[in-house]
């Protein structure tokens, strides 16, 4: 053989190698893309079985944001009951796209104000007199506050997404025995929480801090969940987490920003997660109505600077 001929056979190999180096990489990725989208398929027509939301266009009329922050109305149901039912959970959600940070308020679903054209009565009424345009309205007359997008999610999906990411439960040390009006009895102790008994730890009121210590519990759990989601193998989970998740949350945010605010709230890791409660403590009194029942007498004044402040600083 001529050195001519070793030297084509040689290039020829480093050709090939060349060629191979250079679509490796497209290979490996399409093939990622192609789990991940199994992943997303295989897991969404599993949990659509189970999806009892109804698809009809919701009444929404969103404000435009002026800035980066995105404030994203979080509304907790049971689709068991009618979806225009009273809200069991009320959250804001305000997303910061320069910062990827997220900041939670919750409202307390008893709270007392104004429901515009309804007169006052708890807020959690107002999903019930009006759906979600009526929430969004309630709180901009009380609080000052606009909403830019809504997110209305199941129960169901909360405790199927913690069981398809955490097969072995998550760490929760419950600080009380719970089984009144749950389905789950709960014993005081740190325990490993399935799905079902996380969502009756933090849907668990009956006791002297009643909608108090659910708050309380639900913004505990959400930076429990953030701190956990962030230790797994990201990649390999979230598609299966998102097709869990999907079919049991109805929403006008465009499946981008959807997806930007999840993972900064559960998969960006050493994310803290800012919280506060409305109404502060020492600003609100109990009182009971006739045409509302026990209720929380709330200092609007105060309350709606709170906000401002919080979501602004």
């Amino acid at each position: 053989m001529t050195n001519i001929t070793r030297v084509k056979k040689r290039d020829s190999k480093k050709k090939r190698f060349s060629i191979i180096m250079f679509f490796f990489p497209l290979i490996i990725i399409s093939a990622l893309f192609m789990y991940g989208y199994l992943q997303y398929k295989g897991a969404f027509e599993n949990s659509i079985k189970d999806s009892v939301l109804d698809r009809t266009e919701i009444e929404f009329t969103p404000v435009k944001s002026k800035d980066d922050k995105y404030n994203v109305l979080l509304l907790g149901i049971d689709a068991r009951d009618e979806e225009k039912s009273r809200t069991d959970t009320i959250m804001i959600a305000q997303y910061d796209e320069q910062t990827k940070s997220t900041k939670i308020i919750s409202i307390m679903r008893d709270s007392y104000v104004d429901i515009p054209d309804y007169g006052y009565n708890k807020i959690n009424a107002a999903h019930a007199y009006g759906g979600v345009e009526t929430l969004r309205k309630t709180l901009k007359v009380n609080f000052d506050l606009d909403v830019h997008y809504f997110a209305m999610v199941d129960f169901k999906s909360f405790s199927k997404v913690v069981d398809v990411a955490f097969p072995e439960g998550i760490e929760i040390n419950v600080e009380k025995a719970m089984s009144k009006g749950i389905n789950s009895t709960l014993t005081a102790g740190t325990h490993n929480l399935s799905g079902d008994q996380l969502l009756d730890y933090v849907r668990f009121r009956q006791d002297e801090e009643s909608d108090f210590g659910r708050v309380r519990r639900q913004q505990e759990v959400l930076k429990v969940l953030s701190d956990e989601f962030s230790e797994i193998n990201n990649i390999v989970k979230l598609p299966k987490v998102l097709g869990t998740i999907t079919p049991h949350i109805k929403t006008n945010m465009k499946s981008s920003l959807l997806f930007s605010i999840g993972q900064s709230m559960l998969f960006e890791k050493g994310n803290d997660i800012e919280s506060m409660r409305i109404p502060l403590e020492g600003t609100y009194t109990d009182e009971r109505y006739d045409h509302a029942g026990l209720v929380l007498r709330i200092d609007l004044d105060e309350n709606k600077k709170a906000i401002q402040s919080f979501l602004n600083e």
